[in-house]
């Protein structure tokens, strides 16, 4: 939200990436007891039906956006053209941000996905093949960079064992409220952490030991 975007735009630019609101990636979670008339529908990767998580993340692994219900047999772009937050973004409902590099000025942020995502200007991607020391410092920090969503993908399934295993329910309903109720906990998690990071810093800077 507008209140957000600040923070996040201040976080990214002490890293070197001016405008950028984030990192995009997808998470599978199995499903064991899909309907069998769905399964073909729900196959993921492997043989189990599973459903996807898109969620976008800062580098606090805070999730700011999360879209869960498509099914395991789509790919990123799939969940990308029924995502919710770029749906807004193509109509032109974007965060307020206003930035300048290489002596242009952009009136929209932008996230750092994978190679799979399309070349819209909305995502930053990885150089396929870095030529030169500039592509390969930029290729390596964006790589690093859009770690944040896979770290907080991780810590989310760390904390939450329920969508780490394999999903025992019938109603995909409930395992919608399921990983929304731990989405929200994790961040939950992640906002009393920062409370608690911002109280030593002040304390440090008081001049007392923590």
């Amino acid at each position: 939200n507008a209140q957000d975007t600040p923070r996040l735009l201040e976080m990214n630019k002490a890293r070197g990436f001016l405008g950028m609101l984030g990192s995009v990636n997808c998470m599978h979670w199995k499903w064991k007891n899909c309907p069998k008339a769905w399964h073909g529908q729900f196959k993921g990767r492997g043989k189990d039906a599973t459903i996807i998580l898109e969620a976008v993340a800062d580098h606090e692994t805070w999730i700011w956006h999360a879209y869960f219900g498509m099914p395991g047999s789509c790919n990123d772009i799939n969940v990308l053209d029924r995502s919710p937050l770029f749906a807004k973004l193509a109509n032109g409902e974007a965060p307020p941000v206003t930035f300048e590099a290489n002596g242009r000025t952009y009136n929209y942020g932008y996230y750092l996905a994978d190679g799979i995502y399309p070349r819209w200007s909305t995502f930053v991607k990885p150089v396929a093949k870095p030529e030169g020391k500039k592509e390969l410092v930029f290729h390596n920090a964006q790589a690093a960079a859009r770690k944040d969503v896979e770290r907080a993908l991780g810590i989310l399934q760390s904390q939450f064992a329920i969508v780490r295993g394999i999903s025992r329910f019938w109603d995909q309903k409930i395992l919608w409220y399921i990983m929304t109720a731990c989405v929200i906990m994790h961040n939950m998690i992640i906002e009393n952490e920062r409370g608690i990071f911002f109280r030593l810093q002040l304390i440090s800077l008081d001049g007392h030991s923590c």
